[in-house]
């Protein structure tokens, strides 16, 4: 299960780091570059409340292989294609079979690890995963191209997917066990549409959007994602209370640890992504630091994520919240340290991150893991694939928001600096503060809402239904 869940998150990473050397050596425009990243997330984003569904109807291992099978298929196209444009279309369908494989990790950690303590263990070692293939993506990345293995450039960052998937491909009908939920056997076509029309209209501008120079069609795309997503919850909402079989029962969110787990996790991710982002262009851009400097300085952050993951599923019961509560206290000062040593470092060096983002791989660590096994361990099984799909796409969309949102910030603080004639470093320092400010407000606000969850006594050792 794990070596799909490693998969999908690192080939985001990997491909970051490759794109330099795709724009030359395929001869890409700078638009079929950002697209080969940008369709992946896409598309990823656009099916995974669907594929997540798939799993329930039709087998959460089926659905598995299946998705394993095709990501390691679109893998091997992506690796061998000749042009640009087939690289995109490979991409997109790389990022669809990543939607069918993600969430069943999800439901399947969900409905195989039954006890509290074996969820809270089982997901703390999925964290500590998530936290190792964000930086192995990006050394792994750096080295690959550098080495150019055989004259191949780039391809290999697609390549190596390879063999861990086919090995995985082997094992999984021996070592999973088949679950679905009871009942109906069939799609909510109508809320397929309605979801994929909605989230379309709502992640296709803020993806492409800012890169464009937010034109008047990202604008309309917003504006008409409010209605759209309206239409999917009131259609939604209708079939679950008639029994019927929609796509996304909303009785899922008569649950208060699930809707304000859904929304703490739109929130966190949306911290997450813009200032990693941030931190690329600070450290490459602004301080002139090569692509494999900047994940092995990165590397800080993952090494203290894993650990804390672990230490987080070893952690009692009765402790969650308050581990919870710890995780993103220490994340608002990470962030808050990040901005000040940024800021007031000078020289300012790529190294001098290292403090701030150690720190910010604890509050993590013990943010995350523990928050998706909150969420997810209160949910029947027959909604584990829906929910699965629900707080992957809330990752996503957070992610996307708050590099829209952060990417704002960060280049109004660099264009105002650059106006006053400050050296690039400075400048780039000063627009890195802003995000880690702006990422500082987002983990606070999460503290907050946390707060609102139940209290570590309601989490005792209870009984979990299970049907297979």
């Amino acid at each position: 299960m794990l070596t799909g869940t490693f998969m999908t998150i690192m080939d985001v990473m990997i491909v970051n780091v490759a794109l330099p050397s795709i724009r030359a050596h395929l001869g890409a425009t700078f638009a079929e570059a950002e697209f080969v990243v940008a369709g992946y997330g896409l598309a990823y984003a656009l099916l995974l409340i669907t594929c997540g569904r798939l799993g329930d109807l039709y087998g959460r291992r089926k659905m598995f292989i299946v998705g394993l099978g095709a990501f390691t298929l679109t893998s091997i196209l992506c690796g061998i294609v000749p042009t640009p444009r087939m690289l995109v279309i490979c991409r997109l369908l790389q990022g669809a079979a990543a939607a069918l494989l993600f969430p069943q990790v999800f439901s399947l950690v969900r409905v195989t690890f039954t006890t509290r303590h074996e969820s809270a263990r089982a997901f703390a070692v999925m964290g500590a995963v998530l936290g190792l293939a964000t930086i192995v993506g990006q050394v792994l990345g750096g080295l690959l191209v550098e080495a150019n293995l055989f004259g191949l450039t780039w391809r290999p960052v697609f390549l190596v997917n390879v063999f861990p998937g086919v090995a995985a491909l082997l094992l999984a009908p021996y070592l999973i066990d088949e679950s679905r939920a009871p009942g109906t056997s069939t799609i909510d076509g109508a809320g397929v549409a309605l979801s994929t029309i909605a989230l379309g209209t709502l992640l296709y501008p803020l993806i492409e959007g800012r890169e464009a120079g937010w034109p008047g069609w990202s604008f309309a795309l917003l504006g008409a994602a409010v209605p759209a997503l309206g239409a999917f919850i009131a259609h939604q909402h209708r079939k679950s209370q008639r029994k019927g079989a929609p796509l996304l029962d909303t009785s899922l969110f008569r649950e208060r640890t699930f809707s304000l787990g859904v929304l703490l996790v739109l929130v966190f991710y949306a911290t997450l992504n813009s200032l990693f982002l941030a931190y690329a262009f600070l450290v490459q851009t602004g301080l002139g630091r090569s692509a494999l400097d900047a994940g092995l300085i990165f590397a800080s952050l993952a090494v203290t994520f894993v650990a804390a993951s672990l230490v987080a599923g070893r952690l009692a019961r009765r402790a969650r919240r308050s581990t919870l509560i710890v995780g993103a206290a220490i994340t608002v000062f990470g962030n808050l340290l990040a901005a000040v040593t940024a800021l007031f470092a000078r020289p300012l060096r790529a190294e001098d991150l290292v403090g701030c983002l150690s720190i910010l791989g604890v509050g993590q660590g013990l943010l995350m893991t523990p928050l998706l096994n909150a969420i997810l361990g209160g949910v029947h099984e027959k909604h584990a694939g829906a929910a699965s799909g629900v707080l992957s796409t809330m990752q996503q969309v957070g992610g996307a928001v708050g590099v829209a949102l952060v990417g704002i910030v960060f280049a109004d603080t660099l264009r105002a600096a650059n106006a006053v004639g400050l050296a690039r470093n400075l400048a780039y320092a000063k627009a890195f503060s802003a995000a880690a400010l702006c990422s500082a407000a987002g983990a606070f606000v999460a503290l907050c809402l946390l707060l609102l969850l139940p209290g570590d006594a309601s989490y005792e050792e209870a009984p979990r239904r299970s049907e297979s």
